[in-house]
């Protein structure tokens, strides 16, 4: 098990496939599909072969997750730079800040536990896409604004499985 595969699957767009070694589930993708030509509030998921860089979590709903990446406490003040026009723009930020963004102390459960992917962060291209994660789904895997979302069993496989050499390959369609 080297990299997880994702992939459009089902009757809507935003309807997804995910494998990693012998694990298979169904995902959760962007409101919009996939794209390969990303833009921020675009509402789809970017295509490519992206980093996984760190696990976000809530210490009050969960114990720290137990995984080969570096982990980050998610706080009351944890956000994520959204403003296209802020230097500051898809990085994460302390709040209270000026810039648009988003919160991470989250009551819907979504950010309990979530996967940073290395999308646009090196270094952020203004209006390239912000706060792309591997997070939670909700509602019977509603669509997201261009994240991938798991469930709970398949977030907690992928925890325990992901070393700092896994990718996740957003694709069309699986390569044989």
């Amino acid at each position: 098990m080297k990299d997880i595969y994702v992939v459009p699957g089902g009757a809507r767009a935003h309807h997804g496939l995910l494998r990693f070694g012998p694990h298979r589930s169904r995902c959760a993708l962007g409101t919009g599909g996939v794209t390969a030509t990303k833009k921020e509030g675009d509402g789809k998921t970017p295509l490519g072969r992206f980093a996984l860089r760190r696990i976000w979590y809530r210490q009050d709903r969960i114990a720290a997750p137990q995984c080969a990446l570096p982990t980050v406490k998610i706080s009351q003040k944890s956000g994520w730079c959204d403003d296209v026009n802020h230097h500051l723009y898809n990085r994460p930020i302390t709040r209270p800040v000026a810039a648009r963004h988003e919160r991470l102390w989250r009551h819907d459960r979504l950010y309990d536990v979530f996967v940073e992917l290395g999308i646009n962060d090196a270094p952020p291209e203004k209006n390239r896409g912000s706060a792309l994660f591997l997070h939670l789904q909700k509602n019977n895997f509603s669509p997201t604004l261009g994240c991938v979302a798991v469930n709970h069993a398949t977030m907690t496989f992928l925890l325990r499985h992901i070393t700092p050499d896994t990718h996740i390959n957003i694709v069309k369609k699986y390569e044989r």
